[in-house]
């Protein structure tokens, strides 16, 4: 009887990012990876439960260097402590054979002990640096096998990066909205200060549309307002889809969903200066994104209630990411580690 030789191992992909706009962009990729055995690493955010219905999801603890610039080394260290043993648990009981990483600090250690175990490397620099590296592309550039950028300007700091910028204007008309603001701060850190402002001017009469905020784990949550900490990525969408203005934090992945549903976008930046972020990429961002026309960047009360008048009678621009570029190159790497597999 003639025997069938034993069919190879699936090839096995991890997907790291820690929360937000880097785990966005890694859905955003998901029609070149999800033929493939995958497992994310990521934060333990409502964006990184919701990808418990899509596949294996390991949870590492938040940690970042601005931490020990806000006064907090010892957590900081702590965390890091521990994510490197538990991410080290991880790669080693799943053994991918690619790690595609979008960043940040919370997954630095799947792109280190993937490299260790053997896996090839993709680190994809964040689409929210736009003028300078940040500290995670710094630290895993050395360790990535294939490096890509999302910023030209981006090109000097890693020579040997290839450049795929994949914002892209759209070009249709913007959908039937109602009044309703929707307000976040995004997965990672409450913020207080973007949350105050709404409420004072709700008090005042400014804001008169119903308002729907979301506050982050232990946020401030003003009293007769419709508050909630976290809300399923899945639901953010359903509210976007009604939103006529959104007032957000100045994450790209909070930008960019917004935008894509023809929403009045308000950025406010978190600042270094108060405390409210370990350094200021976000004010970087805003400022990126309002001189290509699509939001409006504000920093104080008064600058708010001037913005959310013009929202109400400004035209409303859609915006995107187009990954197909990205997803072109994703598809080549992932292509020549599957033959290299094969070829064991």
């Amino acid at each position: 009887m003639t025997q069938t030789a034993p069919s190879a191992p699936r090839l096995k992909i991890c997907l790291a990012g820690s929360g937000g706009g880097h785990v966005r962009q890694l859905l955003d990729l998901e029609p070149v990876w999800s033929a493939y055995d995958h497992f994310f690493v990521t934060e333990d955010t409502a964006l990184g439960q919701s990808l418990q219905d899509k596949a294996r999801t390991h949870f590492v603890p938040h940690f970042a260097w601005g931490q020990a610039k806000l006064g907090a080394p010892l957590r900081m260290l702590g965390r890091a402590w521990t994510s490197f043993f538990r991410t080290a648990g991880i790669i080693w009981r799943e053994r991918p054979d690619l790690v595609i990483s979008t960043g940040a600090g919370a997954v630095i250690f799947a792109v280190l002990w993937g490299r260790l175990l053997g896996a090839r490397v993709l680190v994809i620099e964040s689409f929210a640096r736009f003028e300078k590296p940040s500290l995670f592309g710094r630290l895993a550039a050395p360790l990535a096998h294939d490096l890509v950028v999302q910023s030209e300007k981006l090109k000097p700091y890693y020579p040997r990066a290839l450049v795929f910028d994949p914002f892209r204007m759209l070009d249709k008309a913007p959908p039937p909205k109602q009044d309703l603001m929707f307000v976040t701060v995004g997965a990672t850190l409450p913020f207080d200060r973007l949350v105050d402002s709404v409420a004072q001017l709700v008090a005042d009469g400014t804001i008169t549309e119903r308002v729907i905020i979301q506050t982050g784990v232990g946020g401030r949550a003003p009293e007769g307002l419709e508050v909630r900490e976290t809300v399923p990525f899945d639901e953010v969408q359903a509210i976007l889809r009604d939103a006529r203005i959104v007032v957000c934090h100045g994450g790209t992945g909070s930008l960019i969903t917004a935008l894509r549903e023809g929403c009045q976008v308000i950025a406010v930046p978190r600042l270094s200066e108060l405390g409210e972020h370990y350094d200021d990429h976000q004010s970087e961002i805003t400022e990126a994104f309002e001189l290509r026309g699509l939001v409006q960047s504000v920093r104080t009360v008064d600058d708010l209630r001037a913005a959310v008048a013009a929202a109400r009678t400004r035209t409303p621009v859609l915006a995107t990411t187009d990954p197909q570029a990205l997803m072109a190159f994703v598809k080549k790497v992932i292509e020549r580690v599957a033959a290299r597999r094969r070829r064991r």
